[in-house]
């Protein structure tokens, strides 16, 4: 019913960016909030940014000042732009959004699949 796709993961070396993207797609009559979670191998699932419909953010403190967080309302898209990234970011990155979908009267959240980011040299 509703989709969320990741892409942009990949290998990258300590200090480097990478830019991830999340598109939702399907029966949508309203995008909430958007998000970014990470899973490491043998952690938790953790917070990595938020972004409300209207634009405010909300950073892990892990991440602040390396990653921003957007969106492209129009396009469904919200996007992690990821600088200085060191080996410690390395996991599993998933995209998450609080979702009204066609003909309901309640919210959902939705979850990606995930794209792997690993920071090595």
């Amino acid at each position: 019913q509703v989709q969320l796709v990741e892409s942009g993961g990949g290998l990258v070396q300590p200090g480097g960016s990478l830019r991830l993207s999340c598109a939702a797609s399907g029966r949508i009559f309203r995008i909430n909030d958007m998000g970014w979670y990470r899973q490491a191998p043998g952690k938790q699932r953790e917070l990595v940014a938020t972004i409300t419909n209207g634009g405010s953010t909300n950073y892990a403190d892990s991440v602040k000042d390396r990653f921003t967080i957007s969106r492209d309302n129009a396009k469904n898209t919200v996007y992690l732009q990821m600088n200085s990234l060191k080996p410690e970011d390395t996991a599993v990155y998933y995209c998450n959004a609080g979702v009204r979908p066609l003909g309901y009267n309640n919210d959902y959240r939705y979850w990606g699949r995930g794209t792997q980011v690993t920071v090595s040299s």
